[in-house]
């Protein structure tokens, strides 16, 4: 979550949902389709015979930017994505230099592990229309669903490792009280708290389901989930689990800063799709393949058939401004000569920490709103993978070691990848297995060194990840992980710099503290031949995602459709679902909002 992201961070509240479901079987009734903001083809109309195509510069080409590109080209608009590094931004996958040999590929890296929740409907509809030699569903059938999670404790403590199940079938109508009866059976099961703090924490989430947007938008956008939860009263295993567990893996923000907003809107969602509720697929899914075998690569053959071209080693200096509209873009071209590309429409598809260096003085006054995204803020969430001789006996998906200081999420790849024999198709043949793990955490000591990961140098932080690792897996007794099947590592490079004073990172993550919501962009801007796209902008998923990148680049092309006044078929936007049983509550709670009234489940 898709931190990650993100698209990456998510798996966690997913997992755990999933593991309920089987405990709310009987609560659940009649499935309601997800509601579509708008409809549309697959492929709409090209201009009419003889007109010259209308010509966008998409500026980046990560998912937002690749989502522009393939929208804008099925309905006839020429396009040229610029991008500096590599397509795919965050989501790709990336070889490991000098590791291959005897013909094999190298071996596969990545900034994070990828992670395509059920509660995604907009990016898998992409997936779908994206060829992939013999799937029937395009991309989107290479998508499969690891069958179990697993909570990794340090010190002794016992390990919660437990399947996912999920149901696709209709169930029974919703109620308070049966919610309130499946999340206390996943609390009890899963986590084992006081009975207490359990009952406690289910009220806490009851609020939050049945509270109206405008309590959300307002009240719970300003309230940090730990004072939400409550969590300075309650024991050591309630903040470490529910306060910050749920914030570093969710949103990889602190609790004592997280937006309950954004906490409660994911959880709510993740609920729904283990109960099977308005979901595309279960609520863990991952490739498999690496990420640009499975998606990236077929995208970009996609996308080249469809006329997009591709400008690859540009970089974006300044989006040009006068007259009220932006005259052209101040780029490097790949020989450091700077040029000025031109065309009818640009799409911002930058991440913001980029985005916003674009935006001068005269645009930005121009444009308020585009400001405003000073005030957002992002963190450090980056991947190392380790490459193993033996295959560990870990879960069959994803594990969270949820008492390490560096917040460390992974999954073991391979047995993921059927249609691949890892030592036979990648590195040197001795590597038979990627450990793939996500450090969201890069600001507290770890327990080899006593440093930050920022002060740690390359070498010490896989040392000291290492080190966590075998601290909650091999806790019991058990060498699940051992020193000598470990070949090699690889960390994310847009990581450089650690160990120095000022460490950088080339591919930050946006973080949700406390009104982070009302200072999110919309996709259209106030001037009228630019828009925003990227997974900072403000779509129904409140969290910087594949997804959100995939929606808010759908919004970018309707924006520009509806500025033309194309006749061309809008993109279908598809919201988070709401279990319509909840609309009573959150209507009552709107008037009891307005009367400045707590929530009618909000005990204090």
């Amino acid at each position: 979550m898709t931190r990650t992201g993100s698209s990456r961070r998510t798996f966690i509240a997913a997992a755990a949902g999933g593991t309920g479901a089987a405990a709310a079987a009987g609560a659940l009734g009649p499935a309601a389709p997800a509601a579509a903001a708008t409809t549309s083809p697959a492929v709409a109309p090209a201009p009419a015979k003889g007109a010259p195509a209308r010509r966008v510069a998409v500026l980046g080409g990560g998912v937002a930017g690749l989502t522009a590109a393939h929208e804008l080209a099925e309905r006839g608009y020429a396009v040229t994505v610029y991008e500096r590094r590599a397509l795919g931004g965050k989501a790709r996958s990336m070889e490991v230099p000098g590791s291959a040999r005897g013909g094999r590929k190298p071996l596969p890296g990545e900034h994070g592990f990828r992670f395509i929740p059920g509660i995604y409907h907009n990016l898998p509809d992409t997936m779908r229309r994206i060829p992939f030699p013999g799937n029937a569903n395009g991309v989107w059938d290479n998508l499969v669903a690891p069958p179990e999670m697993m909570f990794a404790r340090a010190a002794g403590r016992e390990d919660l490792r437990a399947p996912i199940p999920w149901q696709d079938h209709a169930p029974a109508v919703l109620t308070p009280d049966e919610i309130r009866r499946a999340l206390t059976g996943i609390l009890q099961t899963l986590v084992k708290l006081p009975v207490h703090e359990t009952a406690y924490f289910v009220d806490r989430v009851l609020v939050f389901l049945t509270s109206c947007d405008e309590r959300r938008n307002d009240t719970w956008e300003r309230t940090p989930w730990w004072t939400f939860v409550r969590a300075a009263r309650m024991s050591a295993e309630y903040q470490r689990i529910l306060a910050v567990g749920i914030t570093r893996n969710i949103v990889a923000t602190k609790a004592e800063e997280a937006s309950t907003r954004t906490v409660g809107t994911l959880g709510e969602a993740f609920v729904f799709n283990a109960l099977g509720r308005g979901a595309d697929g279960p609520p863990d899914r991952i490739l498999n393949l690496p990420t640009n075998e499975a998606w990236i690569t077929p995208w970009e053959t996609h996308l080249r058939l469809l006329g997009v071209e591709f400008k690859m080693g540009w970089t974006v200096r300044e989006v040009l401004y006068a007259d009220g509209a932006v005259t052209g873009v101040d780029v490097l071209d790949p020989a450091g000569t700077r040029q000025t590309v031109t065309a009818d429409h640009y799409v911002s598809a930058l991440p913001v920490e980029h985005a916003r260096r674009t935006w001068g003085s005269a645009l930005r006054a121009a444009d308020p709103m585009l400001a405003r995204c000073d005030k957002l803020e992002t963190d450090w969430m980056t991947g190392i993978q380790f490459y193993l001789t033996e295959r560990a006996p870990l879960v069959h998906g994803h594990l969270n070691c949820i008492d390490a200081p560096w917040s460390l999420t992974a999954i073991q790849q391979a047995e993921h990848w059927p249609s691949r024999n890892f030592a036979a198709d990648y590195g040197d043949g001795t590597a038979v297995d990627c450990l793939s793990v996500d450090i969201s955490e890069w600001d507290k000591p770890g327990i080899l060194y006593g440093k930050t990961a920022k002060q740690c140098t390359r070498d010490e932080v896989a040392r000291e990840v290492w080190a966590q690792l075998k601290a909650s897996l091999n806790d019991t007794g058990t060498a699940v992980l051992s020193d000598t099947t470990l070949h090699s590592w690889f960390l994310d490079p847009g990581v450089d710099g650690l160990g120095t004073p000022n460490p950088t990172n080339q591919d930050q993550l946006l973080i949700h503290p406390t009104g982070t919501f009302h200072n999110r962009p919309s996709a259209k801007t106030r001037v009228p031949n630019l828009f925003v796209s990227g997974d900072f902008v403000a779509v129904d998923i409140d969290l910087a995602t594949m997804e959100g990148a995939n929606a808010s680049a759908r919004a970018a092309v309707n924006a520009l459709l509806d500025q033309e006044g194309s006749g061309a078929a809008r993109c279908t936007i598809t919201p988070l679902y709401r279990a319509p049983e909840i609309a009573g509550f959150k209507r009552d709670d709107l008037w009891r909002y307005r009367l400045g009234l707590p929530n009618i489940f909000d005990l204090g």
